[in-house]
């Protein structure tokens, strides 16, 4: 069987799901089912060494540590991450990747996935792909079409064409998405699937039909890989050439104008989790219709969801209520208007709220940070650094710093500059002063993480006060 090399397209922002995803720390990153991150489930999905090449990712640049760190914990190496410096739609991601790999096998088959979504059943997927596969090596574009069990609005559709009793057929026409009543009747038609967003295609047909119908933004992305340059496991895409571009879906690029757009229909328990009534139907209902996920109770309540990341949430007598509650944010809706979230989030961005783009927790490439407490002149934090993580060797003009480990043994370098430095180890309960503008650097040289309390006294306790004098992970200008 051909190798196929999976393509996780990494690069939405899911802000349908606010408060829960935010443009620091989006929908693939998050575990709304099981174990593991959308991210990481999806890269389980194909990764058979026997069928499947790593995968290679292409994500927001913003998002690089995070998407390496997820991959790592799951035992998974990319072939290649791939870094959009701005989000430009899954059409320049998808040329992007073809061209990378089309550069070291002119006949590699490639799946487009969506980071995003889940699938309860993963092997009627892997056996779609492999009912495509011969469709995709003689020159189509093969979509996964789910059957659909609803009148669902919140999906596109595709019509598919020729004989029903084919197993890889021509897409007629791709649908956007209907009304209820509209629906209803592609429910009852029988041709009529839920379009996935999910492809199989060789890089040769993939860039051969986008020379057809979108040859700039085939230019823009050969522009944007010859402008590409490496940084450490990452490849950044060329800036200038990648944000030139249009941001442009492939269904609108490619799909709905090519001749070679086929579907294999399949039921493999697909969801884009694109909604609260997705994640709702994902995480199941009870009798009265209410879905719950964290500490929830519900009192003579019907149609609600109802998900904490945070606080108890206790509802009592809500009909068709969403209601959504992280450490920093809650969102209370009518269940019939979740599809309008994002204009809450573009109002709260006007507004200048900065819980519409970062957690509570902010995570770093060593780990993770969050504010405990503040005030006039003073700033209280929990650091928590991963096994080998290690935080830049920093200076600050405007603030002294105080460490107490309560987990794990820390490592400590420290001196008045950066020619008379001291390493020490510091186990739990243990303590350390960094006085102002000593250099200092925190990391931790075990295989278990460490945790600290960071209390910040000064006039600027904002993280403009870095300087940085040398940093493992290559970043320049960016906080800690």
């Amino acid at each position: 069987m051909t190798t196929i090399h999976p393509v996780l397209l990494s690069g939405g922002a899911g802000t349908r799901l606010w408060p829960l995803s935010r443009t620091a720390y989006p929908k693939q990153f998050l575990t709304l089912q099981g174990d593991h991150s959308l991210l990481q489930t999806t890269a389980l999905r194909v990764c058979d060494p026997a069928t499947f090449a790593p995968p290679l990712v292409v994500a927001n640049t913003e998002h690089r540590f995070i998407v390496a760190e997820q991959l790592r914990a799951v035992g998974i190496e990319p072939a290649a991450i791939l870094l959009e410096p701005a989000a430009r739609g899954s059409a320049p991601a998808a040329l992007a990747a073809a061209l990378h790999l089309l550069a070291g096998d002119a006949d590699a088959v490639l799946l487009l996935l969506a980071a995003d979504h889940a699938m309860t059943r993963p092997q009627a997927f892997r056996d779609a792909v492999a009912t495509a596969l011969p469709a995709a090596r003689g020159g189509r574009i093969v979509t996964f079409g789910i059957s659909p069990s609803r009148p669902e609005t919140s999906y596109g559709y595709i019509l598919a064409g020729g004989a029903a009793d084919r197993d890889v057929r021509p897409v007629s026409r791709f649908v956007e998405k209907p009304d209820v009543a509209t629906a209803g009747t592609y429910l009852a038609d029988g041709r009529y699937l839920w379009n996935s967003g999910n492809f199989l295609a060789s890089a040769a047909t993939l860039t051969r039909e986008a020379a057809r119908f979108t040859p700039d933004l085939l230019d823009g992305c050969r522009a944007a890989l010859a402008g590409a340059r490496s940084d450490l496991d990452f490849l950044r895409l060329g800036a200038e050439a990648y944000e030139g571009m249009r941001s442009v879906s492939i269904d609108v690029a490619i799909m709905e104008r090519t001749e070679t757009a086929s579907v294999v229909a399949c039921d493999p328990g697909w969801s884009d989790i694109g909604s609260f009534d997705a994640l709702a139907d994902a995480l199941g209902r009870d009798a009265d219709g209410n879905a719950a996920a964290g500490p929830v109770s519900q009192l003579d309540s019907h149609g609600t969801v109802a998900i904490s990341h945070g606080p108890l949430i206790a509802t009592l007598g809500l009909r068709n209520t969403v209601v959504v509650a992280t450490e920093d944010a809650v969102l209370v809706a009518d269940g019939d208007r979740v599809q309008e979230i994002r204009t809450v989030v573009d109002r709260l961005r006007a507004e200048g709220y900065g819980q519409v783009d970062g957690h509570a927790m902010v995570h770093r490439p060593w780990g993770s940070y969050r504010n405990l407490d503040m005030g006039d002149g003073f700033l209280v934090k929990q650091i928590r650094i991963n096994p080998g993580g290690r935080l830049s060797l920093q200076t600050h003009a405007h603030r002294a710093e105080h460490w107490v480990v309560i987990e794990g043994r820390a490592r400590v370098t420290l001196g008045p500059s950066a020619d008379a430095l001291d390493v020490v180890d510091l186990s739990a309960h243990q303590s350390i002063d960094i006085p102002l503008g000593w250099v200092h650097r925190l990391e931790n040289a075990t295989d278990v993480p460490v945790a600290i309390v960071e209390v910040q006294s000064g006039d600027m306790l904002s993280e403009e006060d870095i300087v940085r004098l040398d940093d493992v992970y290559g970043r320049s200008g960016s906080p800690r």
